[in-house]
């Protein structure tokens, strides 16, 4: 739990130190939306327009973003650790991991989300006088000077998301609890382009990052514990003489 405090607090403050130009942030997502049109994957404005037409669609939108990101994740998190100590080692250095590759990104190179780009509704602002949110993503109302409003590529969200699924899936077989993870994945994948807070390719990317950190993270933890069982299994003999000597006698330690 500390490292992850430790983790959010330099999450936070290094959003802070990013740069702030949004002209240049525009500018890249106007190059990123370019890809996806050469694609055929620039669906932002269909998916966006319906979240704007249809209120309930647009409020259960808004308040999946705020919270499930964080709620979601923690409470994985625990379970993980409460009952599942054999995944909880490699699934908290993926989301470690993934979480600071995100952060070389968002300090390298600020990329601005649909909803300041222009064309695109911003639909938590929409619907903030239900919520505790303000017009500045999801921080709540007063605190948006903590956020970096430019860290659209990739997107955390989704990948946080995908991270959820994957450590479903490793710890438990229950096919209903993994149908949920992956649901919870494709879901927040809809709702951060449907409420204009990020690209389709932030999305792409954001599980790619994660879903590399996740093979990464396996390979680790194969590592570690061949390492161990072979630590377990060594066994050490030592010949300690006797301060008299005694002829033909020695002393043999095994330890295992």
């Amino acid at each position: 739990m500390l490292l992850l405090v430790i983790l959010y607090v330099g999450y936070t403050g290094s959003r802070l130190l990013a740069d702030d130009n949004l002209s240049d942030a525009a500018g890249r997502a106007k190059g990123l939306l370019h890809v996806e049109a050469v694609l055929d994957a620039d669906w932002e404005h269909r998916i966006n327009a319906a979240f704007v037409d249809h209120d309930w669609l647009g409020l259960f939108g808004s308040y999946w973003y705020a919270a499930g990101h964080y709620v979601v994740t923690l409470a994985v998190l625990i379970w993980l650790y409460a009952r599942h100590r054999h995944v909880y080692f490699r699934a908290r250095t993926a989301l470690v991991t993934a979480t600071l590759v995100a952060l070389i990104f968002y300090l390298a190179m600020p990329t601005a989300p649909p909803r300041l780009v222009g064309g695109f509704t911003d639909v938590l602002n929409l619907h903030a006088d239900v919520g505790w949110w303000g017009a500045e993503a999801s921080a709540p109302k007063g605190m948006g000077s903590t956020t970096n409003q430019l860290a659209a590529f990739p997107s955390m969200h989704a990948g946080w998301a995908l991270w959820v699924g994957l450590a479903i899936a490793a710890a438990t077989r229950s096919w209903l609890a993994r149908v949920l993870g992956f649901a919870y994945a494709a879901t927040t994948a809809v709702v951060v382009v449907g409420t204009a807070n990020h690209w389709v390719v932030d999305v792409v990317v954001g599980g790619a990052v994660v879903a590399l950190a996740w093979l990464a993270s396996a390979a680790v933890s194969r590592a570690v514990a061949t390492a161990m069982a072979r630590i377990r299994d060594l066994r050490v003999q030592v010949t300690v003489p006797y301060a008299v000597p005694v002829p033909g006698f020695r002393l043999t330690i095994s330890h295992k």
